[in-house]
């Protein structure tokens, strides 16, 4: 079974913008952010949820790669998908697109690891592991 894809729309803010409109860099990585705790909604819980229920998930690692500039006011789609469930991380694949032209502004990658309450580094919990697995398209 593939993995799901979920999308999520916003506009971009003047906030997020430069002195010429230009959406600054460092917010594509709060898309994707965006992004990936929709993602993690969409499979019936919340990252909230999670944590309460002792997940910790960290970012360790985070690539973009940008394609084109997005503007003030633009609508923005970001697709996600959990690519990838190993014992201790997850990889969320992300595609930045202009909504109304469907033009592909970036695409990202991020690595999140899985910590206990202390801050080191853990294993997911089994059940939690087979049903990320399976939100990935893994079915082992």
């Amino acid at each position: 079974m593939p993995p799901r894809v979920s999308s999520v729309e916003f506009r971009v803010r003047y906030a997020e913008t430069d002195q010429m409109g230009v959406a600054y860099h460092a917010n594509y990585l709060i898309w994707c952010e965006i992004g990936r705790t929709d993602h993690i909604r969409g499979m019936g819980t919340s990252y909230r949820e999670m944590e309460e229920q002792g997940i910790t998930l960290a970012v360790s690692e985070a690539s973009l790669r940008y394609m084109a500039s997005a503007r003030y006011d633009d609508m923005i789609r970001v697709d996600t998908v959990l690519s990838r469930v190993t014992s201790r991380t997850l990889v969320f694949d992300y595609t930045v697109f202009n909504a109304a032209t469907g033009v592909k502004l970036a695409t990202a990658s991020t690595t999140l690891i899985s910590l206990d309450d202390a801050g080191r580094v853990s294993a997911l919990a089994p059940a939690m592991r087979a049903r990320l697995a399976r939100e990935a398209g893994d079915a082992s």
